[in-house]
């Protein structure tokens, strides 16, 4: 199986902003789900910009072994990220792959925004 798919939506994420494993493979109807994201994040190759550090657990929770976590802080930190805490805090630096504005785009719903008369 290749990789490259979750490679190129973890590219998306903006610069100081997060998702969840679950949201990527939601996005990208992947096998196996989050899980597989997770392995896929752990397969990251150096040197292509592959922003893994922007890919959290469910709820906003830092999931990688110690070593690599406080990498990971420290990059969110970068982008200005609080990483204070023992959780990221989802509704303030959250992305979500499937939400997108309204310029004939899917609502955070995923939803069609629509007027109501």
């Amino acid at each position: 199986m290749s990789w490259e798919p979750v490679y190129r939506l973890v590219k998306k994420i903006p610069r100081g902003r997060v998702t969840t494993y679950g949201e990527v493979a939601c996005a990208l109807r992947l096998p196996g789900g989050a899980r597989a994201v997770g392995y896929a994040m752990a397969a990251t190759p150096s040197g292509r910009g592959i922003p893994w550090h922007r890919v959290l657990g469910a709820g906003g929770h830092i999931r990688v072994p110690e070593r690599y976590a406080m990498i990971q802080r420290k990059l969110l930190q970068t982008e200005g990220v609080a990483t204070d805490s023992i959780v990221i805090d989802m509704k303030k630096y959250g992305w979500s792959p499937l939400a997108r504005t309204k310029k004939g785009k899917k609502s955070p719903r995923g939803r069609a925004k629509t007027k109501r008369r």
